[in-house]
């Protein structure tokens, strides 16, 4: 039944999916896709995907051509991370896969959501074990709100917190620095207060960086 939807059927199904992985991405701090340029190419590569397998599909000789036409075309843009180039991956292979069948492209879509939601919500379930599933990353593309911290004394808080990206000793000022970042506003707020309290902090600075 669903392999035999028309083109125009699997063109809508392509570009609600597209939708959905970057309103996906974006509900995770991923901030790289909120502009209008990904809004597009999320919608549009498993679209052209789709039409370039439709097209060569049975011809050899268009498709060496068409790699021919494709090899030429150079990428300027650089790519933020292992994790974007996958989902570039991803939307192609969707494309592709719509190509084929509409059943597969579905299972694809539905283990990328549950990829992106999953990892999201065990790194969630795993504070509570006091457990880091993943590093958090100046290169990834997420909303980063930064704070440095210097202190007198060791702080075991600050140290054991899995937002904690850097430390160091710093012989010349006889103080510990410390480098957190936060997906949002709040999460640093609240940490934030609970180091007020510490007798030993000396300094704190807070910014916004967003990629």
């Amino acid at each position: 039944m669903f392999d035999n939807l028309s083109p125009i059927h699997i063109v809508a199904f392509l570009s609600l999916s597209g939708i959905v992985l970057r309103s996906s991405l974006s509900l995770i701090g991923q901030n790289w896709v909120r502009t209008y340029s990904f809004l597009g190419t999320f919608i549009l590569l498993p679209n052209i995907a789709y039409i370039i397998t439709t097209v060569i599909a049975g011809d050899i000789a268009l498709s060496l051509g068409m790699i021919g036409a494709l090899s030429i075309v150079r990428f300027r843009h650089p790519v933020r991370s292992n994790f974007e180039l996958t989902m570039y991956f991803a939307l192609i292979t969707l494309g592709i896969a719509s190509g084929v069948s509409i059943k597969l492209a579905f299972l694809l879509l539905v283990i990328v959501l549950a990829t992106i939601l999953g990892i999201e919500i065990l790194q969630f379930l795993m504070k509570y074990f006091n457990f880091q599933l993943y590093q958090h990353s100046f290169n990834e593309g997420i909303a980063k709100n930064v704070l440095e911290i210097s202190t007198s004394k060791k702080n075991s808080k600050i140290q054991e917190s899995s937002n904690l990206v850097e430390s160091f000793y710093s012989k010349s000022d006889n103080q510990f620095m410390y480098k957190l970042i936060f997906n949002s506003k709040d999460d640093l707020d609240n940490f934030l207060q609970n180091i007020d309290e510490d007798e030993n902090t000396i300094t704190y600075k807070t910014s916004s960086i967003v990629n």
